[in-house]
């Protein structure tokens, strides 16, 4: 039996894996959560054979829950589910060991059938990302600039982000600049949306 712990920030939609799943009678889910913590605590308590993961959800990222179970050494195969075919993700999911990574827009049964690759240790991606795979694109972003992104992402002004990071206006403004070069756009806002685009603000 291949026991499934499902992390899925929208109701519906977990509700809808969950019942679909449990028509198959060689998979069973041991567990079902709608924020990256809850799922967490279940991941642990159950030491599920895999976890599938949406990529974006509250208090801890698919992506973050993915290298979490690596870093603590659970043996739980992982697969990031989402609606984003964006390089920076699935490249950032490749670093973190996740052996799955699927549009939600696949067919149920590619789904059940990628739960049983990745339980028997294959990989499994998305035939609409395979393209992807080939268009590695770097990051060159430093930490500093990409914690500036986000704060200007989250809507804070220059004034803002200067207090929560304990930096002066002209830094925080070389931050924006050099991050508006880097990413050959022309404002900060094109910048946070190239970056956010690429995966790297995650």
């Amino acid at each position: 039996m291949i026991r499934v712990v499902i992390a899925e920030d929208q109701k519906m939609l977990l509700g809808a894996f969950s019942s679909l799943i449990a028509f198959e009678t060689d998979i069973e889910v041991v567990g079902e959560a709608q924020d990256g913590q809850k799922a967490w605590e279940l991941i642990v308590e159950k030491i599920p054979d895999v976890c599938i993961l949406d990529i974006e959800m509250p208090h801890m990222t698919g992506l973050e829950l993915a290298r979490k179970i690596k870093e603590e050494q659970i043996p739980s195969k992982v697969m990031i589910v989402t609606t984003f075919s964006r390089v920076g993700y699935l490249q950032k999911a490749i670093d973190s060991d996740v052996t799955g990574y699927l549009l939600k827009d696949e067919p149920i049964d590619y789904l059940i059938d990628s739960i049983r690759k990745v339980a028997a240790g294959e990989k499994v991606v998305s035939r609409d990302l395979a393209a992807t795979l080939f268009m590695k694109v770097e990051n060159p972003l430093n930490d500093r600039e990409i914690d500036v992104l986000r704060l200007v992402r989250e809507g804070l002004t220059t004034s803002e982000i200067t207090r929560r990071l304990f930096l002066t206006k002209g830094t925080v403004r070389n931050y924006l600049s050099s991050s508006i070069q880097k990413l050959q756009v022309e404002s900060r806002q094109q910048a946070v949306n190239k970056a956010n685009e690429n995966g790297w603000l995650e």
